[in-house]
């Protein structure tokens, strides 16, 4: 659209001498420019007379016209120079009867600003109507009665596309052409935003019906079916589309293959503010995209205002136990709920709906069962983030839905899970109970497909917040019906990349697994698997064990000093004070004695590290800490000597000799004092300390190894360059320190126990502890090691809890064992589901252009023009369809079967170039 200048005056004088009156010039149909002007009048710029201005914008009605005035070029229109737009005959052909628009007074917006035009419409008897005129035109009318705003089919569907990708409102696009057309604000024009946004919104609702068939349709539109106007997710199962014929008497061990993953969440983001109404603002469409049936929806919520919301006895969960407190002051809707393709992260059929005080479990249900209606698939996968409390009543509540609705649980498969982040808040049994990681015929599905949505469709907040509801639900239906074609074209790239990933991921878990697996016992491996096996195959039995769960009791120093304190406050109560300070009880003396000798150990390990050349500031720092832990050492011998006389002395005699550093200092606690008189409780209490702290270091320990062994092989196989490998030796310097420092704990605590163990006679407790050398220090499975086949498990693996029916605890092996199991077997189902993915996207494309090809036949019109256009478009997307599956089948090829690539075969296009949108270049 460039901008075209030209010279005028009242009369142009031509070349040959003769004057020549503007005002009669009739114009030929003509676009170019006419090469026989002379050179005098033409340049480079588009320096034109007014006949060939006219002329050359017969065809181009939108061009901005400058004029020069002897000075300067200013500011005129095609309007002014006395162009007019005739509608309902070729370009060039004058109608005999034309019909001036609405008080002449017509306004075009284009992709270059908005422009007055000087329009006719056609008046003869067989004319079409206005609408129809502009229609066929390219120009969209803002009114069906007498239009006089339109605006051009590229302007609507580059704003289309513009929203998609950039978010940017309707009201920021049309001002930015207001201000394209003049930026100086002094030429008033009337505001046609109004008249663009009814435009945008009519534009969305013609074009999504024209993109699914229902102008093919011989009922019209009216014959459109909810949920019929959403891109469906092609690589889940749809029945009768993508799957074989008698799938459902597939195998048993294959059954799995033909699930559904469903993902539940809500968004708070997008909320709606209270203004218009269903009433004054309805949506276009009756809920046949990802909205449901706003009146059946509403008309549902109303019957179950007075239901009581039940209470998340599992964790907070605020968005659920504050439903009935949420802050909804001037909001028609706090957000809205969606159920998505937890596999592919595409949004499902009358999935969507509005939430009016937070995270409801009925608003929920009925977005739940009015998007499985109807389903066939006899095995389906719930993800959401409460499971654990939303299922539990499920079909109690879905007794109050329509019988429509209704979902037959008793003879399909329904599992429930929380997603892979969200899992750490709940308690410890639901992390097992609805674990994606250790159930069987899963895959690797984290759940979390709605959360990468979010982001996409966050950004659009800010502009429908202030929409009516039906303006509101019909921009999300547009952006979510985007969202997943952009999925679809991605899949060739998407799958592909998943399906390497998960292929080198089996292979690396099933070594490691074959790995684990040769350092077990042959009676634990079966024992284990048969465990496992059973737990697997009955899910929802509680009766069942979970080999997943610990069978002991973890042994933590809080753990301990908490009995100890309930056994002091159990002697209180019974009116024993064993006391002898108000402040610190005989436990709390040995605690606080513990946590000075593990600060004593910090200070020295800090000491050392300084090396030979130390600062000032370092020196001073050092002199501080010294000072600050000998000041808590001698408050608490204050202490000390009350329950322990007999330190006294031990302290006098230190005091004689030159005055050690505070690290140094002998805390002289029962373990200590070898041969010297003790309270028998004061030795209890250290001993159970001891015992605690120990299981703490090798916990730490064990931990401490595995970051080791992860760090080391991510450093190994992604860090490059000087600076990012001294960042990966920081971290792994770290870690080794903190190692270091939990085995320095251990060995005293060790030291501690076997003093207090011969005064206390303890018996058979070093079968749980053992002395801890530095051979004993080793990963479980050491990546970097050699000579695997004769390796032994280190003790220290073994020690996580006390068994409660075993002398020995193999409870940690046990657990870890059965986790690498599930990892090996979870990749494996991946890659197994991968393929059948890239499978049945084939398939659903072949179906899919089938359909195509027979809606092209479907509806006859009276117009020949119109029966050609409706098959023009069918093969179109179809022929689409079919580029689209020789795309993928091309890139899947190294990954199908070869039964899979004939049955999927496509004819395809040589000259096929595709880009995936969604997805970065494969290498």
């Amino acid at each position: 659209m460039g901008t075209c200048g030209y010279l005028l005056a009242p009369t142009v004088l031509l070349d040959d001498g003769t004057e020549f009156d503007s005002a009669a010039f009739d114009y030929p149909s003509m676009s170019m420019e006419d090469e026989t002007l002379p050179p005098k009048r033409k340049r480079t710029a588009g320096l034109y007379c007014a006949m060939c201005t006219l002329r050359n914008h017969v065809r181009s009605p939108s061009h901005h016209i400058q004029e020069w005035n002897g000075m300067f070029f200013q500011v005129t229109s095609l309007k002014k120079l006395g162009l007019r737009i005739q509608l309902g005959h070729p370009i060039g052909q004058r109608c005999i009867l034309p019909q001036q628009a609405f008080n002449d007074d017509f306004v075009l917006i284009d992709t270059n600003g908005i422009h007055e035009i000087a329009l006719d419409f056609c008046g003869c008897e067989m004319s079409q109507t206005h609408v129809k005129q502009l229609l066929r035109h390219g120009w969209f009318p803002a009114t069906s009665t007498d239009p006089r705003t339109a605006a051009t089919f590229r302007l609507l569907h580059h704003y289309q596309i513009l929203s998609f990708e950039s978010k940017a409102s309707a009201y920021e696009f049309y001002h930015s052409l207001v201000h394209l057309t003049d930026n100086t604000g002094m030429t008033k024009r009337k505001d046609r935003y109004e008249a663009f946004m009814r435009m945008v919104r009519e534009w969305r609702h013609v074009t999504m019906l024209k993109h699914f068939g229902c102008g093919h349709d011989p009922t019209g539109v009216n014959g459109t079916l909810e949920g019929e106007c959403v891109v469906l997710c092609p690589a889940c199962p749809q029945p009768g589309k993508n799957l074989p014929i008698g799938w459902e008497n597939i195998a048993k061990a294959k059954r799995w293959l033909y699930s559904i993953f469903i993902a539940i969440d809500a968004n708070f983001r997008l909320k709606r503010r209270n203004v218009s109404s269903d009433e004054v603002d309805p949506s276009l469409s009756e809920g046949w995209a990802y909205f449901v049936e706003e009146k059946k929806y509403k008309a549902f919520l109303s019957q179950h205002l007075g239901d009581e919301q039940e209470k998340s006895t599992c964790s907070s969960h605020n968005a659920v136990n504050m439903a009935d407190t949420k802050l909804s002051q001037g909001l028609a809707a706090t957000g809205v709920g969606t159920v998505d393709c937890a596999r592919h992260n595409m949004k499902r059929p009358n999935g969507v709906g509005d939430l009016q005080k937070g995270e409801k479990y009925i608003n929920m249900d009925f977005l739940f069962f009015s998007t499985l209606r109807g389903t066939q698939l006899q095995m389906l996968n719930v993800s959401y983030d409460i499971p654990c409390q939303w299922h539990k009543r499920l079909w109690t509540r879905m007794k109050s839905f329509p019988q429509a609705y209704g979902l037959d649980h008793f003879i399909k498969t329904i599992r429930f899970f929380v997603p892979k982040f969200h899992l750490p808040a709940h308690i410890t049994k639901c992390q097992t109970l609805f674990s994606f990681n250790f159930t069987r015929f899963i895959g690797c599905t984290d759940g979390e497909a709605p959360e990468r949505g979010w982001s996409n469709i966050n950004p659009v907040a800010s502009s429908t917040k202030a929409m009516g509801p039906g303006c509101r639900r019909d921009t999300l239906d547009d952006h979510f019906g985007d969202w997943n074609w952009k999925k679809t074209v991605g899949f060739g790239a998407s799958l592909l990349l998943k399906m390497k990933d998960a292929l080198a991921e089996k292979a690396e878990h099933e070594m490691a697994f074959k790995e684990f697996d040769t350092v077990v016992t042959p009676d634990h491996r079966s024992t284990w698997l048969a465990e496992m096996e059973v737990w697997e195959g009955n899910p929802n039995n509680t009766s069942i064990p979970n080999p997943l769960e610990a069978k002991a009791m973890s042994i933590t120093q809080a753990g301990a000093r908490l009995k100890l304190a309930e056994l002091e406050a159990e002697e209180l109560q019974r009116g024993i004070d064993p006391s002898l300070h108000p402040q610190i009880s005989p436990s709390v003396l040995i605690a606080s004695g513990i946590d000075l000798e593990e600060e004593q150990r910090r200070l020295s390990t800090t000491v050392e590290s300084l090396g030979l050349h130390v600062t000032d500031t370092q020196k001073a720092n050092i002199v501080r800490l010294r000072n600050s832990l000998y000041c808590k050492i001698n408050t608490w011998r204050c202490a000390q000597v009350l329950y322990l006389p007999v330190v006294q002395d031990l302290i006098n005699q230190a005091a004689c000799n030159v005055q050690e550093n505070a690290e140094y200092m002998k805390l002289w606690l029962p373990s200590q004092l070898r041969g010297k008189p003790c309270d028998t409780r004061l030795q209890n209490d250290e001993w159970e300390l001891r015992y605690a702290q120990a299981y703490d270091a090798l916990e730490e320990i064990c931990q401490c190894l595995w970051i080791h062994c992860s760090l080391l092989t991510f450093k190994r196989e992604w860090i490059r360059g000087q600076g990012s490998n001294t960042r990966a030796q920081n971290a792994l310097a770290r870690v080794h320190g903190r190692r270091t420092a939990c085995v320095k704990r251990y060995r005293s605590a060790w030291v501690a126990l076997n003093v207090l163990a011969t005064v206390l006679k303890k018996k058979d407790w070093r079968g749980r502890l053992q002395e801890l050398v530095d051979d004993d220090i080793k990963p479980l499975v050491d990546p970097f090691a050699t000579g695997e086949g004769r390796r032994q498990v280190s003790w220290i693996w073994m020690m996580e809890g006390v068994d409660r029916g075993n002398d020995r605890d193999t409870d940690g092996v046990h657990i870890k064992w059965c986790k690498s199991r599930a990892r090996a077997l979870r990749w494996a189902e991946e890659v197994e589901l991968l393929r059948e993915e890239m499978h049945r996207v084939l398939q659903f494309l072949a179906w899919q252009a089938a359909w195509w090809d027979g809606q092209g036949n479907r509806r006859v019109r009276e117009c020949a023009a119109e029966t050609e256009g409706l098959k023009a478009y069918a093969a179109r997307q179809a022929n689409l369809r079919r580029r689209l599956g020789g795309h993928f089948r091309m890139l899947w090829a190294p990954h199908l079967s070869a039964q899979a690539l004939t049955l999927a075969s496509i004819n395809v296009s040589p000259e096929l170039s595709l880009p995936d949108l969604t997805i970065p270049d494969i290498p």
